[in-house]
């Protein structure tokens, strides 16, 4: 009798303990935006079972019986530069984005969740972001900077007792940075860091104190992040996966599927040019020139990649505070056909880019931690589908993209 309660109670140790081995953390950088805000009240719905998850890659008939980590588990925290209280955002963002009612069902799960927020970094971030913090975390230099970050991400890794953490970056868009040669190798970098010298901007200051502790980091901005060489090489050293950049999930998702099809059936496109207009607070830091240089980079780069070659372009973006959480692009494609006749197609996107993002950031939580139950290490070229400038590679074409995600996911399944 003793014996089988002892063979009991181990059985049930072991159990707790493979269920405490499966917890995955998710700490958003900019936790209290619209993307994560959104983010974290979906998946709390699901939790509760109070919506279902719409918009989910993960959720497709051909990923399942994946060791995909449940939506529904996932434990949250995270780094902001802004004060309101998460559930007071969720409850002016969630109406503006056209969802009503539910950010009053989830007032205690908001509020256990915005306890577990630290005041974020700004460093290098760009004028609009750092105008715009009132609690920001001080430090004296970058490797303080990184230091401080990594002790937030430790403490909430031993708190909930998690054994994958992947770091998301939802932060407002950063101005390109100029290049400098310690970014490198990842010694020279160390070397600088330690010398007090170094000035990476806080996209990759984060993805440095993710890969330190061996944690996963996730670009959904077309901020710097990870794609330095001296941080894919840490990231490597450190057994980490990485993947971005730039979230993929309206007009540049469309042009990447229409792109193909003027390439494929021949037809020559002379110009195409794209005017988007947004509000929210993404918004506003895009209307200063510095930091739109790098969003339109990531939007602009796509159609040379798919036609072959590099027709007439431009992107435009401008702030409408009226707006709100909406986005509205016009895309004018003007192209060539049989016997030299001309033609034209527009398109117009009118969406809410928070609805369209948040399910995407909760699937590029999964297929990281999958990754990192297979130990895993370096860029995850087989994301490139969620994101405009996709670090690993050089495909474009939406297609190919989710059928290499697809055959990624499932290899080794029997």
């Amino acid at each position: 009798m003793i014996t089988f309660a002892r063979d009991w109670m181990a059985r049930e140790r072991r159990f707790e303990e493979l269920e405490f081995e499966m917890t995955t953390g998710v700490w958003l950088i900019g936790a209290r935006g619209s993307i994560a805000t959104v983010t974290i009240a979906g998946q709390r719905a699901a939790a509760r079972g109070l919506a279902p998850t719409i918009g989910l890659v993960s959720d497709r008939p051909g990923f399942a019986g994946l060791s995909l980590p449940p939506v529904e588990d996932f434990v949250f925290g995270g780094h902001e530069i802004r004060r309101a209280p998460l559930g007071e955002v969720a409850a002016a963002i969630l109406p503006a984005c056209g969802v009503y009612g539910l950010a009053e069902q989830l007032v205690p799960d908001l509020a256990a969740i915005d306890a577990a927020i630290r005041p974020g970094v700004t460093r290098g971030a760009g004028p609009q972001v750092e105008a715009a913090g009132d609690a920001v975390l001080t430090v004296d230099s970058d490797a303080d900077a990184i230091a401080a970050i990594r002790r937030d991400l430790d403490e909430f890794r031993a708190r909930h007792g998690l054994s994958r953490l992947v770091v998301v970056n939802l932060a407002s868009t950063e101005p390109p940075p100029p290049p400098r040669a310690a970014w490198e190798t990842w010694s020279a970098l160390e070397a600088e860091l330690a010398s007090g010298t170094s000035a990476l901007p806080a996209s990759a200051l984060y993805a440095a104190a993710a890969f330190l502790g061996g944690d996963a980091y996730v670009n959904f901005t077309p901020s710097v992040g990870s794609r330095l060489p001296a941080l894919e090489a840490l990231a490597i050293e450190r057994g980490a996966v990485h993947a971005g950049s730039d979230g993929k999930t309206g007009e540049t998702l469309v042009k990447s599927v229409l792109s193909e099809l003027f390439a494929r059936r021949n037809l020559p496109v002379m110009s195409w040019f794209g005017q988007n207009i947004l509000g929210n607070e993404d918004g506003r830091v895009l209307e200063d020139p510095a930091h739109k240089a790098s969003k339109i980079r990531s939007k602009d780069h796509l159609l040379p990649k798919i036609l072959g070659y590099a027709p007439q372009t431009r992107v435009g973006i401008d702030y409408v505070g009226s707006l709100g959480e909406w986005k509205i692009a016009w895309d004018h494609i003007h192209f060539q056909g049989f016997l030299g006749g001309r033609m034209s197609m527009q398109f117009t996107w009118n969406g809410v880019d928070s609805l369209l993002a948040a399910p995407l950031v909760l699937d590029l939580v999964r297929f990281t931690s999958l990754a990192q139950s297979r130990g895993e290490r370096g860029v995850l070229a087989a994301l490139a589908s969620f994101f405009k400038d996709p670090m690993g590679t050089d495909e474009q074409r939406l297609v190919r993209q989710d059928e290499a995600l697809l055959e990624w996911a499932t290899a080794g399944r029997a």
